[in-house]
C-alpha cells in the first residue's frame, strides 16, 4: 500500500490511529555520520540542514536541524537530489543505510523507490507505443501472448487500454504488493495476476467500470508488465535497462528483485521502529509497480529527460508530443503514470512506500527545477516533507512548498465556507466549523482541528498533510504530504451551523 492511500484513509478517519506511517519509533542506536560522508557540502546542502520546519510556525518557533528531526521521526537515512536550471545541482546522503552496521548512506546509496517504480515502467510502456510495439488505446489483451485478462461484458465491455492502466483508470483491483521475504518463493507475473501460490495478493481483475473513474491500481501495472514483456520479447528488467536506465546513465539503478550484487555494494535496509525489517528489505517480484532499486540522483536523472522533451527538446527518451501526453490529466490529477499538480505552474512527480522504505520527487514540467528525496523507515514522508520545504524555500519554489507560516484564526463565517461533506476517490469527509476552528471528521470519536494556514489552506498536525480549495470552496485537493487527491463537495448543503443537512 502506498502512503498515499494510508495518509488520505488515516485524514478521513480523524484518527492517527488509522496511519501507520505515523506511529511510535524507537530511537536509533547510530550515531550521526560525519558530515563529509554524506557527500559534498554547500550552501544549500547546508540549509537543509539547519532549517526544518512544518507548514505552521508558532510565534517564536526556531527550525529544526536535520539530526534532530532525524531522530524525532525515526528516519535512519535519507538521499536528496535537487534540480536547478536543468541539471543535478547537488546530491547527497545523510544518516545510515541500516542500524547494524551504521555505515554513512551516500550520493551511491541505493533505495527501493516503491510506487516511483510505476514513473520509469510508464516512460518504457510509452517508449513502445512510440516504436509501434503497444497500443496507447487498443483492449490491452490484443498484446498479450498466453495469458489474457478475463473479459467482463458489464464493466469492460471493450477490454482495458494502456492509457487507463498507466493513469489508473482501467478499473482493475488490487491496490499495492507486500513483497516477500528474501529467499522465499517467488511468483511469476501470471501467478500475481492470477492471485494463486506463491502470490501473497488477490486476483487482478475489473472491480469498476473501464475508463469511469481514478482507482488506483498496482494490479494494473503487473498487466503492464506482462504486456511489455510479451510485445518485445524481453524479460522486464532487461527492456526498461536497455530503454531507460543505461541510455540515461542511471548507474545506480536497477529491478533487480532480489537485489543484484552491483546494488548489494551499497544499498539502503528497510526499518521500523528503528531496526531492519526481517532479511533487510521485501523482494518485489512485482517489478513495474514497485520493484525498482534506485538512487536520488538517478531518479532526477530521469525527471530531467522528462522535463527536456516537454520543454520541446529532442533526442530524449521520449517525443516532446509523448512527454506532453505523458503531464496531460487523464483523470483528476493522474498523468500517464505520474501525478499532476495541475494549478499553474504545473508539476509533476510521485510518491511511494514499500516495506521500510518511503519516497518522494516533484519537478517543474516547465522549468527545469525539482527535488528527489528516499529514505529508509521511521515516519520518513514527514521528514521528506520537511526538506522539500527547507529547499523550496531556498530556491524560492514556493509553488512546491510555501514558507512556514503562522497558524492563521479565521472568523466562523470563512469557515463555513470550508465545512461540508467532501468526497473523491470512494473516501468522504466531514468538514465541520465551529468557533475555534474547522474540524475532520469521519465518524472518528475526536475529530481533528485543522491548523489554518489561509481562508483556504489547512494543515493536519496528525498526518503531515496540506489541504488548498478551490476558490468557490467546491472542492480540495492536498497539496503537500500526499498526492494531489482532489475531494468535491456533495449534493448535500452544510447547514447554517457547518453540519450536514
Amino acid at each position: 500500500m502506498t502512503y498515499a492511500r494510508i495518509a488520505m484513509l488515516a485524514f478521513l478517519a480523524g484518527t492517527a490511529a488509522a496511519a501507520p506511517a505515523m506511529a511510535q519509533v524507537s530511537p536509533l542506536p547510530c550515531p550521526m555520520p560525519n558530515r563529509d560522508a554524506g557527500g559534498r557540502s554547500n550552501i544549500h546542502t547546508r540549509a537543509v540542514e539547519t532549517n526544518l520546519l512544518s507548514p505552521v510556525r508558532a510565534p517564536g518557533d526556531a527550525p529544526s536541524s536535520l539530526a534532530a528531526r532525524m531522530r524525532l521521526y525515526g528516519v535512519p537515512g535519507i538521499s536528496v537530489a535537487v534540480i536547478h536550471r536543468g541539471r543535478i545541482d547537488w546530491a547527497r546522503g545523510w544518516g545510515v543505510r541500516d542500524t547494524a552496521s551504521c555505515a554513512p548512506v551516500t550520493p551511491e546509496t541505493a533505495f527501493q523507490a516503491a510506487s516511483i517504480s510505476k514513473v520509469a515502467t510508464a516512460v518504457v510502456a510509452l517508449r513502445m507505443v512510440e516504436q509501434h510495439k503497444l497500443s496507447l488505446d487498443g483492449d490491452i489483451n490484443l498484446s498479450l501472448r498466453g495469458w489474457h485478462l478475463p473479459g467482463d461484458a458489464h464493466l469492460a465491455p471493450q477490454g482495458v487500454t494502456l492509457r487507463q492502466l498507466l493513469s489508473h483508470t482501467a478499473g482493475l483491483g488490487v491496490h499495492g504488493f507486500a513483497g516477500y521475504l528474501p529467499g522465499a518463493p517467488l511468483p511469476t507475473t501470471v501467478q500475481i495476476l492470477d492471485g494463486v501460490a506463491p502470490a501473497n495478493s488477490m486476483a487482478v481483475r475489473s472491480v469498476l467500470p473501464a475508463g469511469a473513474q481514478f482507482q488506483y491500481s498496482g494490479g494494473g501495472y503487473v498487466l503492464t508488465q506482462l504486456a511489455l514483456q510479451d510485445a518485445t520479447g524481453l524479460p522486464f528488467a532487461e527492456l526498461v535497462q536497455r530503454e531507460l536506465l543505461g541510455p540515461l546513465h542511471m548507474t545506480r539503478s536497477a529491478f533487480a528483485q532480489p537485489p543484484s550484487p552491483d546494488i548489494l555494494a551499497d544499498i539502503a535496509f528497510g526499518h521500523v521502529a528503528g531496526r531492519p525489517v526481517p532479511g533487510n528489505y521485501h523482494v518485489y517480484p512485482e517489478l513495474a509497480p514497485a520493484g525498482l532499486w534506485t538512487s536520488a540522483g538517478d531518479l532526477a536523472r530521469m525527471l530531467i529527460d522528462l522535463q527536456a522533451s516537454a520543454a520541446g527538446q529532442r533526442g530524449h527518451r521520449l517525443s516532446p508530443a509523448m512527454a506532453r501526453a505523458m503531464l496531460t490529466p487523464v483523470k483528476d490529477h493522474w498523468g500517464l503514470g505520474v501525478e499532476l499538480y495541475t494549478t499553474a505552474p504545473k508539476r509533476f512527480g510521485h510518491d511511494g512506500v514499500n516495506e521500510g522504505f518511503q519516497s518522494f520527487m516533484i519537478a517543474y514540467a516547465e522549468k527545469g527545477e525539482g527535488i528527489v528525496a528516499l529514505t529508509n523507515g521511521g515516519q520518513g514522508r514527514r521528514l521528506i516533507d520537511e526538506v522539500v520545504r527547507a529547499v523550496a524555500t531556498d530556491y524560492g519554489w514556493t509553488d512546491i512548498a510555501p514558507p512556514a507560516v503562522p497558524e492563521k484564526r479565521l472568523p466562523l463565517a470563512v469557515l463555513a465556507r470550508a465545512a461540508g461533506r467532501f468526497e473523491g476517490g470512494g473516501l468522504s469527509v466531514r468538514l465541520e466549523a465551529r468557533p475555534d476552528g474547522l474540524f475532520a471528521d469521519a465518524g472518528a470519536p475526536s475529530p481533528e482541528r485543522l491548523a489554518a494556514l489561509s481562508p483556504t489552506r489547512f494543515f493536519s498536525h496528525v498526518l503531515g498533510v496540506v489541504i488548498a480549495f478551490d476558490a468557490e470552496y467546491a472542492s480540495f485537493t492536498i497539496v503537500e504530504g500526499g498526492p494531489p487527491m482532489r475531494m468535491v463537495r456533495s449534493t448535500a448543503a452544510p447547514s447554517a451551523s457547518g453540519k450536514d443537512r
